[in-house]
């Protein structure tokens, strides 16, 4: 399903500049982007949210604004305008860099009237545990998108369109979750809380005529629109798992194209992981979130840490051809809902075992590339100063080695719990391969095999000088600093 050799990079964070100048961006930076290996990019929600020009994309309101019309306070999204995202999208696949576009499904924000009807009270905590009995509420449910007036899509969006809600204007004080008359949670949705169906927002009625109706027509329109060439699902443990596999056939068949996906199913249990995979039929990938978690409980325990044990409870280590290996994203990065972060010392080590090695479609975060400084609020009420650093020098370098030595048979060496390592050992077209080794501990060195006899390496991270020359056999003995990596390919 993935591009062989390739490499994604999700090409914002949540703290992206909100002055409308991202599409821009990676119309000028496509062929940089291509250039250095990356092979695809995964963009942000690109239309208009409930906080208009500053919303992150994930508050969504009009599906249908791609930064057209003047609606929550302003013309353009965070990322800028309508055109400017279709010359970016053009701009990227001019350059051979793919374009998957990220869909939330799941709910919809800063709807334009209030309306009236009955409900019955949940337990946030326990979704399956109702607080009360069925009420009149009054909610913002009722969607009339008036700067778009009807082009593209004349449907507006009710109270019967979802299923639930969280606020109730007839009283604030409560803190329920609204089930609606003549609704009930779906079932395939993940088991958090009991039942994770609802997320925030008006909760889409997935099971709704109405709204599969629109989606489906939606997904068109934007296909014919954008000619991205695949899709981020948003938030998948939240929907209705058979919803996706019933959208992406009928996208694929539409567009005579095998349409990218890949989920965000957000949760360290590998068990709803491959559920879910179950359930969609093998349909779309997943974002490899064991893995994740693993590369920051290593950053924090350093030389405490067995690296033996990295892949652990991974998808990549039980599904490599469905599994997207990544570091961080959006959701993690520090002062984030999610937040989870992998230490600064570990990220070149954590690159590596995404880019390097056989298994797994690996996504570069755009914070861990570029950098990235903000402000934000913490969950203790105190402002931050966040300084993320630039690894872009490391991660090109790892970029190149994938590209150009990463092929072939691999042979690991996870015989240590503090120095592990693994070899490429290259193709026609790619001799040489590659032999990478990183250590959490003291310096290490470990003896090898190439595949590759009588060749001279050296060290592309320009952590050790030296070369090193493998025997007839295509044996050798590399090295690597302590708390580093080091990547060794021919000279």
């Amino acid at each position: 399903m993935a591009e062989f050799n390739g490499a994604m990079m999700q090409y914002f964070h949540w703290y992206s500049a909100a002055d409308g100048t991202l599409w821009k961006q990676l119309t000028e930076k496509a062929e940089e982007l291509a250039k250095a290996g990356i092979t695809s990019v995964w963009l942000p929600p690109a239309y208009k949210g409930i906080g208009g020009g500053n919303d992150v994309g994930y508050g969504v309101y009009d599906l249908f604004d791609l930064g057209e019309f003047d609606q929550k306070g302003s013309v353009r999204t965070r990322y800028g305008t309508r055109d400017e995202y279709l010359q970016a999208i053009k701009a990227a696949q001019k350059a051979g860099v793919r374009v998957y576009a990220d869909i939330v499904f799941n709910h919809k924000l800063g709807a334009d009237h209030q309306e009236e009807f009955k409900a019955t009270p949940y337990n946030p905590e326990k979704r399956l545990q109702a607080m009360g009995e069925q009420q009149t509420i009054k909610a913002w449910t009722h969607f009339t998108f008036p700067g778009r007036k009807g082009k593209y899509s004349e449907l507006q969006w009710h109270w019967w369109h979802f299923n639930a809600a969280d606020y109730n204007a007839l009283d604030e004080e409560t803190d329920a979750i609204y089930l609606f008359e003549g609704k009930t949670f779906d079932d395939s949705v993940d088991l958090e809380k009991g039942n994770y169906d609802y997320l925030m927002g008006c909760n889409l009625d997935i099971n709704n005529p109405d709204v599969q109706k629109e989606l489906f027509y939606w997904g068109e329109w934007f296909l014919e629109t954008t000619g991205v060439d695949g899709f981020r699902f948003d938030a998948v443990k939240h929907v209705k798992s058979s919803f996706f596999l019933d959208w992406l056939n009928h996208m694929r068949k539409h567009s005579k194209h095998d349409l990218f996906a890949v989920g965000e199913y957000w949760s360290g249990k590998s068990e709803a992981s491959k559920h879910f995979i179950q359930q969609t039929n093998s349909s779309m990938m997943l974002f490899d979130v064991g893995l994740h978690y693993n590369f920051a409980a290593a950053g924090k325990r350093g030389k405490n840490y067995d690296l033996q044990k990295i892949f652990d409870n991974t998808l990549v280590s039980i599904h490599p051809n469905l599994a997207v290996t990544l570091v961080s994203n959006h959701d993690s990065q520090p002062l984030q809902s999610l937040e989870s972060v992998v230490e600064p010392w570990f990220k070149p080590l954590a690159y590596a075992l995404i880019l390097l090695r056989r298994d797994g479609y690996p996504c570069v975060f755009a914070a861990d590339y570029y950098g990235a400084s903000y402000k934000d609020t913490g969950k203790d009420g105190k402002e931050y100063e966040i300084n993320m650093a630039s690894h872009k020098w490391m991660i090109d370098k790892f970029l190149q080695v994938r590209r150009d030595n990463a092929w072939g048979d691999q042979y690991d060496y996870f015989d240590h719990p503090n120095c592990v390592g693994w070899t490429r050992t290259g193709k026609d077209g790619h001799p040489g391969g590659v032999a990478v080794l990183l250590s959490n501990g003291k310096n290490g060195k470990k003896y090898m095999e190439t595949g590759s006899p009588d060749t001279t390496y050296f060290d592309v991270t320009e952590h050790i000088n030296e070369t090193v020359t493998t025997n007839n056999d295509g044996w050798g003995e590399f090295h690597c600093k302590a708390g580093s990596v080091s990547v060794w390919v021919p000279k």
